[in-house]
């Protein structure tokens, strides 16, 4: 039985579902370089690594790329739309004042994108009105890890996820993902009901690990931090810190200099005591705010060696919280425990607006949060 598709309902059922963006480009040995945008960009096989696209027969552009026998596929980043049109357009020379460098086999790779795939063109197949074009993956890399370009329902856009879940870390962590997925709702709804940032932390050795992240729809589309890596060292890891046995808190606290010993355990004694672990705005924390922004885009952008140091001198958890020190509260992070009550994960949020006497309305949504994530878990508390 042949079915009549109307194009216009075609396109408009199909654009249902969003595409990413990319442009693809190559060096051929004659002529200049080549380029088009791209919105049919998928992976076809593991081993070998290939990729495909399907550009239409009516491209003029295609037939300047095809004969290279390579092509090299830029994905674009959110904040490059203008790229998109310009490489969308019939402009004679699309890389006019575009800043580029060579990929392996030759092909341009487009400064500031998301990732790059670099590939031999493996076969050619008619599909219809376009082709489907084959790509043997030669080198791939990711450069800036930021949010991609859209296109979906006719338009332009980008990726806002209220959560995200690190799919893997290092082959580990499995159970605290499991965890993670059962409480991701608390965490989307407190960021926004503190029209803020919540991540979900896990301690690994002598990381900190991001293994989830929870956004406010007012905060707008950014990149996120899950599958950071951050150093677990004094203050900053008081939310876990505070709930240790005695041998593991003597280990903790000896990271930091002999006479100021007693006062880091003043520190975590109070967070226990208070159930949360508080971080005040200083310069360190204004610099720590930078390096965590660079590491959303990049997550190599800074390492342990650099951070460390940067950690110790953020200013967390004063022994007295006086009403100053709440108005200068930027970061809240409080343990979620599992069954048998062993601290799971932390919570932290960050990026909600300044205090102005409303920190104490901001723990208690926290601690409510921690206390249902807590119990989704199975912990229960006698108190």
């Amino acid at each position: 039985m042949s079915t009549t598709i109307d194009s216009h309902q075609f396109r408009e059922v199909l654009g249902q579902y969003p595409t990413g963006v990319c442009v693809v480009t190559a060096a051929p040995g004659e002529g200049p370089a080549a380029g088009f945008v791209v919105g049919s960009f998928t992976s076809v096989s593991l081993d070998p690594p290939l990729v495909a696209f399907f550009p239409d027969k009516k491209s003029t552009s295609w037939p300047k790329i095809a004969p290279a026998g390579h092509f090299c596929v830029n994905i674009l980043s959110a904040d490059q739309e203008h790229l998109c049109r310009r490489f969308a357009s019939k402009a004679e020379d699309k890389f006019a004042g575009v800043d580029t460098r060579a990929a392996p086999t030759g092909a341009p790779i487009l400064d500031g994108v998301v990732a790059w795939i670099d590939c031999e063109l493996e076969s050619v197949a008619d599909a219809g009105d376009h082709y489907i074009v084959l790509g043997r993956v030669r080198e791939l890399q990711i450069e800036t890890g930021a949010l991609p370009l859209l296109f979906f329902q006719g338009g332009y856009g980008r990726f806002s996820p209220l959560s995200l879940a690190a799919t893997t870390v290092r082959g580990t962590l499995t159970d605290e993902l499991r965890e993670l997925d059962l409480i991701r709702g608390e965490m989307e709804s407190l960021a926004t009901d503190l029209s803020s940032r919540c991540v979900a932390t896990v301690v690994d050795g002598e990381d900190l690990i991001v293994l989830g992240n929870a956004g406010s729809p007012d905060a707008g589309a950014r990149a996120t931090l899950v599958g950071v890596h951050l150093p677990f060292a004094p203050s900053y890891g008081s939310a876990f810190a505070a709930w240790f046995d005695d041998e593991r808190l003597d280990d903790f606290v000896g990271q930091v200099p002999a006479e100021s010993r007693d006062e880091e355990r003043r520190r975590i004694t109070r967070v226990r005591d208070r159930g949360y672990s508080v971080g005040l705005i200083n310069g360190a924390q204004r610099e720590f705010a930078s390096a965590l922004s660079l590491l959303e885009q990049d997550p190599n952008a800074r390492d342990q060696a650099t951070l460390k140091p940067l950690v110790e001198q953020l200013h967390y958890d004063p022994v007295v919280l006086t009403d100053e020190d709440k108005s200068d509260i930027r970061v809240i992070a409080a343990p979620v425990f599992r069954a048998g009550g062993e601290v799971a994960l932390a919570l932290t949020v960050y990026g909600f607006p300044k205090p102005n006497g409303a920190v104490d309305e901001y723990v208690a949504r926290l601690l409510e949060a921690t206390q249902r994530a807590s119990r989704l878990l199975g912990f229960e508390d006698d108190a």
